[in-house]
């Protein structure tokens, strides 16, 4: 068996994670309470979020999957420290503004997310530029609910 398809349990195993991390966040749901803010314009429809956190969860899990593969690397240990420390801040936002209903704090969250997201990208890019640039929609996305997060906690 080729080492290719020996990493392919490892593509799993960051698969799953990331989504285990979309099934934790997926506990904390809108629900009556999100309904009932007063939002920007530029807020998209419920439905959109499902399919784009799916997508960006595979994104992030094949980048944090490449480094991986290079984790004899110089830097390689340190990128996916980085990712997992990214991962708490990005679960940790569904349950402060959808569970625990707290808009300031979650804004604090998501701008360390913002930070963490962007250090895990430069430290990837020295690992493996494609895994760089994987998460690059990741953290654009992130910056579009940031600046919902900040409208919200304003409007409201």
């Amino acid at each position: 068996m080729t080492s290719r398809y020996r990493s392919l349990p490892a593509l799993a195993g960051w698969l799953l994670l990331c989504f285990a991390v979309a099934a934790f966040g997926a506990q904390f749901s809108p629900g009556d309470w999100y309904a009932s803010l007063q939002k920007p314009p530029w807020t998209p429809p419920n439905w959109v979020f499902a399919p784009a956190w799916t997508l960006l969860y595979g994104l992030m899990a094949v980048a944090a999957w490449l480094v991986w593969r290079r984790r004899r690397q110089h830097g390689a240990r340190a990128a996916l420290v980085a990712f997992l420390v990214q991962l708490l801040f990005n679960a940790a936002w569904s349950w402060l503004f959808f569970g625990m209903n707290a808009v300031g704090v979650a804004m604090l969250d998501i701008l360390l997310l913002i930070l963490a997201i962007t250090m895990t990208m430069g430290l990837f890019f020295h690992v493996s530029r494609t895994a760089g640039w994987l998460m690059l929609p990741y953290l654009l996305w992130v910056l579009y609910a940031s600046s919902l997060n900040a409208a919200i906690w304003v409007m409201n």
